[in-house]
């Protein structure tokens, strides 16, 4: 473990895209177990302990620590993994970092989904009554009455008991700190990341109200409560939790589709669905969420640009029959004749004359058919 850094859990495929998860105050990347093997399908999963929780050092914070400080060493860690954009999901404190990323570095979230948490953790008193105590008295005390706070009556998790028995009494409290002082409440209606909040039914860390009063705010958010389940609800209820994440996540992949069918045309992608098989179906959603739920619906670059420099690396690669294609998406995308000539023009001086030969060939039998196409129709 680097000392600087998060301890953490990565699963799942490097290419997948990325999935950061965040625990609850006293617990451990642990509550997440029941979820993130599943998750981890579909998504890169990352889900990491809280400093002096699990495996990380208890140094990472001090006392007077704020969510903002968790949240800037969240961001260390997916640099240090290579993370530029990435899902994220987070119970209770860890949600609060959700909320504080999606406030303050919205560039970095694709989407955000909120489980058993607030805006505001109902006044700093409270917490910082807690923390006195806690450094005070350490944990004992607060771990035995543990179950009675994150589960329904006759329902416990050992392990996630331990974690929080186990916890650095120090670290704890300045996590304590960091609840006191979060209120993000005149903030929320600036949120713009695809928003998902999960309330566990029987709550009464943070009821339901909390989470529809973020709902309430948060434009196009959506609100769903879990009958039967407390404050740990990944722990508790992993099956309605998964369902409704899976739901959420999934939007990448349907907005990928819309960007395909915008960008391609709606007649190539129904004969490439046409086409899927049981043994293609992956890769037909890799492509949707990747390529076009990801890549294509990044605003950094117009879809004029991004055209151009598609049609760059097709011809770079000999890709002709995928370059055709393309060239009806870059028409779509507004380019004009005399633009993607030059495109290819340029491509003769970086990737050779012949493979401009080639893709001059190939796009003038596009822009031949829409021509011919046009002439019909008038």
């Amino acid at each position: 473990m680097t000392e600087k850094l998060l301890n953490h859990r990565a699963e799942g495929p490097a290419s997948a895209p990325p999935l950061l998860l965040g625990p609850s105050l006293g617990t451990s990347y642990a509550l997440w177990d029941k979820v993130a093997p599943e998750l981890s399908i579909t998504h890169r999963v990352v889900r990491w302990d809280l400093p002096g929780h699990g495996g990380s050092a208890a140094g990472l914070i001090g006392p007077g620590a704020t969510v903002g400080d968790l949240a800037g060493l969240v961001l260390a860690l997916a640099d240090s993994l290579g993370i530029e954009r990435f899902a994220y999901a987070g119970v209770s404190l860890g949600g609060a970092v959700g909320l504080h990323l999606a406030v303050h570095h919205p560039q970095r979230l694709s989407s955000l989904a909120v489980i058993c948490s607030s805006a505001h953790f109902n006044g700093a008193r409270p917490w910082e009554e807690r923390a006195a105590l806690v450094r005070r008295e350490g944990l004992d005390g607060l771990a035995e009455n543990a179950p009675a706070r994150w589960f329904t009556p006759g329902f416990t998790v050992p392990g996630l008991v331990a974690d929080h028995r186990a916890a650095d009494p120090d670290a704890y409290a300045a996590c304590c700190d960091a609840l006191a002082a979060f209120d993000l409440r005149d903030r929320l209606a600036g949120i713009r990341v695809p928003t998902l909040l999960v309330a566990g039914r029987e709550d009464p860390a943070t009821p339901p109200a909390h989470l529809r009063e973020i709902a309430d705010a948060v434009p196009g958010a959506a609100l769903t409560e879990i009958p039967g389940a407390s404050h740990l609800a990944p722990a508790e209820r992993p099956e309605a939790v998964l369902a409704a994440l899976r739901a959420h996540l999934g939007g990448t992949a349907r907005r990928g589709m819309e960007v395909r069918r915008e960008v391609l045309g709606d007649a190539h992608v129904d004969r490439a669905q046409a086409r899927q098989t049981p043994f293609t179906a992956r890769f037909q959603d890799f492509i949707s969420r990747y390529a076009w739920g990801e890549i294509w619906t990044d605003p950094t670059l117009t879809r004029r640009e991004r055209s151009m420099i598609t049609l760059t690396a097709l011809v770079a690669h000999g890709h002709y029959e995928e370059l055709a294609m393309h060239v009806r998406a870059a028409r779509r995308n507004g380019l004009t004749p005399d633009e993607i000539g030059a495109v290819l023009l340029q491509t003769a001086v970086y990737c050779g004359v012949p493979a401009a030969n080639s893709a001059f060939a190939a796009a003038q039998r596009v822009l031949a058919e829409e021509s011919a196409d046009g002439s019909a129709a008038g």
